[in-house]
């Protein structure tokens, strides 16, 4: 029997709406934040900082290695000595206990700054995996089917027609489409639709700040689809299609439905489409190298988080932070029970189990040639899933579920190791000299005790 410290988290209540739906019940509770304070322990290691709604435990009690965990926050420390980055915040939790929580290098290197636990960072396609789960929330409740044809929901998208030569876009070249753009397909990104950043739709300005989501859409359905829907995965703007589907099947804004069915219920009070001047001094600034190869705060919108915004984007518009996408972590492995004896949100099984698992035809795989993704799938929650380990630079668990953002945030969720990473900065390239899979690499090294199939540490 592995020792375990007292539980430590806060008090509040969450009932429990149609199966698989998360439903918060309005009850005083205690400020969900991150202290600076070190618990009091009988161990010598366990995390730096601690959080009120997760128990804190020494690494060796949950079968990995103190020692190797620093050795974790020496890999991170010299990305930053280095210049990688201007400074990360990083979490590790395995069966639900936190024992790596760690504020390292600048919040704002130019100023010197010093980065804290509770940093607010742009996740940007890390949003996707939210907007996601509200997708299989409401076909959990029976509002739709991932099955379902967007133009149940969005009629513009009965009449899109497709690009006689996806390599060379001309939208006056089109040619009649096979199939229906469905949500799976959406979820999945096989739905023909192009990423934000393709020249097609920079020419016609299909994602800015200052529209509204439904907007943003309509200026999608306005053009031609890259390929048939079902042919081939292509990483593009599919979540601002889910978000207006979430409008338009809730009835409610898409804002507004992810603070009443997933943020709050799951206790990411620092998760939003904005920074007020209340939170501004915790936002970290993306950094980029200057020409003497400083890292140096670099504007990346022409309307930024602290701005007046009008789009509240469901593919790259959410800030939060490194505890948050703990939060949402965790709801991705905990049973339903568990979460619901604690006091939380809970999502049921066959949910978690969409959440998850990969969810692309054998006959779009592989998703690419090169790297990882040779051995990814993709899941209905928006998420790549590891199916062939051996072909990721860093130690990974078959069928571990992951994302990251363009400006140096990542979280995976392994199921087989019951094990969170989650690391965060804020620069671009959103590389940072390797820094995420280092870090990643180093917590898997630092496993002493695995339960994948066939290590003899299990």
């Amino acid at each position: 029997m592995r020792s375990r410290l007292p539980c430590l988290f806060s008090v509040t209540l969450f009932l429990m709406g149609p199966p698989g739906l998360l439903a918060a019940m309005p009850t005083a509770q205690l400020p969900i934040q991150e202290t600076t304070e070190d618990l009091e322990s009988p161990w010598k290691d366990g995390p730096t900082h601690s959080l009120p709604d997760f128990p804190s435990a020494t690494p060796e009690s949950v079968g990995l290695s103190s020692e190797g965990l620093r050795a974790a926050t020496a890999i991170l420390q010299s990305h930053i000595d280095a210049g990688d980055i201007p400074g990360s915040v990083a979490a590790v939790v395995r069966d639900g206990y936190l024992v790596y929580y760690e504020a390292l290098g600048y919040r704002d290197a130019g100023a010197g700054v010093p980065m804290t636990p509770d940093a607010l960072f742009r996740i940007y396609s890390m949003t996707r995996p939210v907007t996601s789960l509200g997708i299989l929330l409401l076909e959990a409740e029976g509002l739709l089917a991932v099955e379902d044809p967007a133009h149940r929901f969005l009629p513009a998208f009965a009449h899109l027609q497709v690009l006689a030569d996806g390599g060379q876009p001309d939208p006056a070249a089109v040619r009649p489409r096979t199939g229906d753009v469905t949500l799976a397909r959406l979820l999945t990104h096989n739905s023909g639709i192009g990423s934000r950043s393709s020249a097609l739709y920079r020419a016609h300005d299909v994602h800015r700040w200052d529209l509204t989501l439904e907007e943003v859409v309509d200026r999608l359905a306005a053009l031609p689809l890259f390929e048939d829907p079902g042919t081939r995965y292509r990483y593009g703007m599919d979540a601002e299609v889910l978000g207006r589907v979430l409008e338009v099947a809730a009835g409610v804004p898409y804002e507004d439905f992810l603070r009443r069915r997933i943020l709050d219920p799951l206790g990411m009070a620092d998760t939003g489409f904005a920074v007020g001047p209340d939170r501004a001094d915790r936002l970290v600034p993306v950094h980029r190298a200057d020409a003497e190869g400083r890292l140096r705060p670099h504007p990346m919108e022409e309307i930024p988080v602290t701005g007046e915004r009008t789009l509240r984007s469901a593919g790259v518009g959410l800030v939060s932070t490194t505890a948050d996408m703990l939060r949402f972590s965790r709801a991705l492995l905990e049973e339903e029970s568990v979460a619901r004896d604690q006091g939380r949100g809970g999502l049921d099984p066959e949910v978690r189990r969409r959440m998850m698992g990969n969810a692309v035809p054998d006959a779009l795989l592989p998703l690419g040639e090169r790297g990882y993704w040779r051995g990814s799938g993709w899941s209905l929650g928006g998420m790549a899933v590891a199916l062939e380990p051996d072909t990721y630079a860093h130690p990974i668990s078959r069928d571990t579920a992951w994302w990251d953002g363009s400006v140096g945030t990542r979280f995976w969720v392994d199921p087989t190791e019951n094990l969170i990473v989650v690391v965060m900065s804020q620069v671009t390239p959103a590389s940072g000299g390797g820094f995420r899979e280092a870090f990643k690499g180093a917590v898997m090294e630092a496993l002493v005790e695995s339960r994948s199939p066939g290590d003899p540490s299990g």
